[in-house]
């Protein structure tokens, strides 16, 4: 499937979100970005997590947004909650938050995306179409039950994506980039984005040795 995924081209279906969030601007704001979104149908809309909760059971959501700060649940407990009978459900945190051991606690809960507020559109834009190529690809083609190899690869580019949104370059981000690189077929996007790591990391060796390759998988694409 397409990296840069038309939801638009999914006539007979419109996925499915619930927003939740106890900050009433942030409820509008998120709203009426979506409600120009193509392929995409608010559903619900929560006011804490106690009601996100309450609300999935009547009308589930195919992807929950959902922020970390709320009141009568916090956010990550109403997403294990969530999960337990919505497992299909894919999960957007937002939170003012930056600190990677937020980040990880997300990743842990079962987040997919991660954004800080404030966001803009482009950064629910992506996040949106992100979750949606991997929701299509599990409905659409993927079987109906995942191996445990297929399950660590959807694993490991959810953390890619998270680390990747939220720039981090520390022992834990490189890993995962260092895993999705030695893969053959790795998105060039992961190359590009270890590539950045180690020039953070000052890490020249590993560098020339990826640069190098991906001249050689230019030459190759040619």
């Amino acid at each position: 499937m397409s990296e840069k995924l038309s939801l638009s081209r999914l006539k007979n279906y419109r996925l499915k979100v619930m927003i939740a969030d106890d900050n009433v601007e942030a409820r509008r704001g998120t709203r009426l970005m979506l409600s120009i979104h193509p392929g995409v149908e608010v559903t619900a809309i929560a006011q804490n997590g106690r009601q996100a909760v309450e609300m999935a059971r009547t009308y589930p959501p195919d992807i929950a947004i959902m922020d970390i700060n709320m009141s009568e649940l916090y956010g990550l407990a109403a997403m294990r909650e969530l999960h337990s009978f919505l497992p299909d459900t894919l999960y957007i945190v937002i939170s003012a938050e930056r600190e990677s051991k937020m980040l990880g606690q997300a990743i842990e809960a079962g987040a997919s995306e991660y954004l800080v507020k404030p966001f803009t559109y482009d950064d629910l834009d992506r996040a949106i179409r992100s979750c949606a190529q991997t929701w299509f690809a599990r409905k659409l083609q993927a079987p109906a039950t995942l191996s445990p190899v297929d399950e660590d690869q959807q694993n490991l580019l959810r953390q890619a994506h998270v680390f990747a949104q939220a720039r981090r370059t520390d022992d834990t981000a490189l890993e995962v980039f260092e895993r999705l690189a030695a893969q053959p077929d790795c998105e060039r996007r992961w190359l590009l984005t270890l590539a950045m790591i180690y020039v953070v990391r000052q890490q020249w060796g590993k560098l020339k040795r990826l640069a190098e390759r991906m001249e050689r998988r230019i030459i190759h694409e040619t």
